[in-house]
């Protein structure tokens, strides 16, 4: 009986590891591609910085769940992940049109729009997985 319920470990595994892998991926990219520095920030107490990476990084993940829950294989499930990213780094850029100081504003530690980005980055990120699946 535990054998049976552990049969599906190693395909876990694979897609633990792969989600793991995708997620350092994106903070890597993500927090090159922004002008603020996101982990000096956070690590300098800003929670406007941890609001709106945080929220991101959520809204990253999302559409990798889908991916997960949802891909024939893990080359698909990379594929998938490297699409949510490029949808995450998108609405960085989009949500800077109505706010172009934007990484000024949540380095100086302004929560409206750390909020903003934030919101807006899991907003598309639940976007992003639902489409996934169709």
């Amino acid at each position: 009986m535990i054998l049976q319920s552990l049969a599906g470990l190693p395909a876990f595994l694979v897609y633990f590891c792969t989600g793991i892998v995708a997620v350092l991926a994106y903070l890597f990219i993500y927090t090159r591609v922004t002008p603020h520095n996101e982990f000096q920030l956070i690590r300098d107490n800003d929670p406007a910085a941890a609001i709106a990476l945080g929220l991101s990084l959520v809204g990253f993940v999302l559409p990798v769940v889908s991916a997960i829950a949802h891909s024939a294989n893990v080359l698909d499930c990379l594929i998938w992940s490297a699409i949510a990213l490029i949808v995450q780094i998108a609405v960085y850029f989009i949500v800077k049109i109505p706010v172009p100081n934007l990484s000024a504003r949540i380095a100086a530690g302004e929560m409206a729009s750390a909020i903003w980005l934030g919101l807006s980055s899991l907003a598309a990120g639940a976007l992003n997985a639902a489409a996934m699946i169709t």
